[in-house]
């Protein structure tokens, strides 16, 4: 017998709800922004480059936002993190969704990689998440949701990307300790784990360059595949996912 939550199922709305997500200027980032935009949200685009920023909540707004609002942050400095949240409330008055997609990868063998080296990857790609997360476990209110954009690479990697890999196997534990601590908050947090998506990292890597990894053109999906998960995540729909690690992989990594 079909209950009054049946049938409210699959009507994903995010209709005066406010979403942080970094790395928004491009590739996954800028798909999640224009797809919780699309479902109502407004959506405020963190990202390192205010230019590439500000292009970016003009495609956003074409393609459907209501409010969108450009916030230059360098995820590494807890100062702009801070800075970018108190700009978010200051300017919507709440903060519900949060995607922590900002981040970088460095590709050396591993006996070449520097402790610079180490310290830029963990700083963006765990330390960014950790900082936002910290925030919102303060400010967003129950009902909040956080998604981490983590990685395949976090379960079973290539070789040149041992710092990468590492922080990203950081990110689902980080994930699984902030779901943990955010339920009493009415908190949720998860984690996409996306494969191979058509983005510039995907193409830069010098193993698919060289030749050393083949990558079957039916194994690379679209930033727009994972922005699906992730607004699904975020969504109402999901209320009672909590702690997920979910591949976003068109199975791929069953076949590595």
């Amino acid at each position: 017998m079909p209950t009054a939550d049946d049938n409210n199922m699959g009507r994903m709305d995010f209709t005066g709800k406010v979403a942080i997500v970094t790395g928004a200027a491009s590739g996954i980032g800028l798909a999640t922004a224009i797809r919780l935009g699309s479902h109502g949200a407004s959506v405020v685009i963190a990202d390192i480059s205010p230019q590439d920023a500000g292009a970016a909540v003009e495609k956003v707004r074409s393609a459907g936002t209501a409010q969108a609002w450009a916030s230059a942050c360098d995820v590494s400095k807890e100062a702009q993190v801070e800075a970018t949240v108190h700009g978010t409330i200051e300017r919507f008055g709440r903060w519900d969704v949060l995607v922590n997609n900002a981040g970088v990868m460095i590709f050396k063998p591993l006996q070449d990689h520097t402790e610079e080296d180490w310290l830029k990857v963990l700083h963006v790609d765990l330390l960014g998440a950790f900082f936002f997360t910290r925030q919102a476990f303060s400010r967003m209110p129950r009902g909040g949701s956080i998604v981490n954009v983590a990685s395949i690479h976090a379960v079973e990697t290539t070789p040149l990307v041992t710092s990468y890999a590492a922080a990203k196997a950081a990110l689902v534990s980080l994930t699984r300790s902030a779901a943990l601590e955010g339920k009493p908050k009415g908190i949720r947090v998860n984690a996409v784990l996306p494969g191979a998506v058509d983005t510039p990292m995907l193409w830069q890597n010098p193993n698919i360059k060289s030749g050393v990894e083949t990558i079957d053109k039916m194994d690379v999906g679209t930033p727009g595949d994972v922005a699906a998960t992730i607004a699904y995540l975020a969504s109402d729909d999901a209320a009672f996912v909590q702690g997920a690690m979910v591949r976003v992989d068109g199975g791929r990594l069953d076949r590595l």
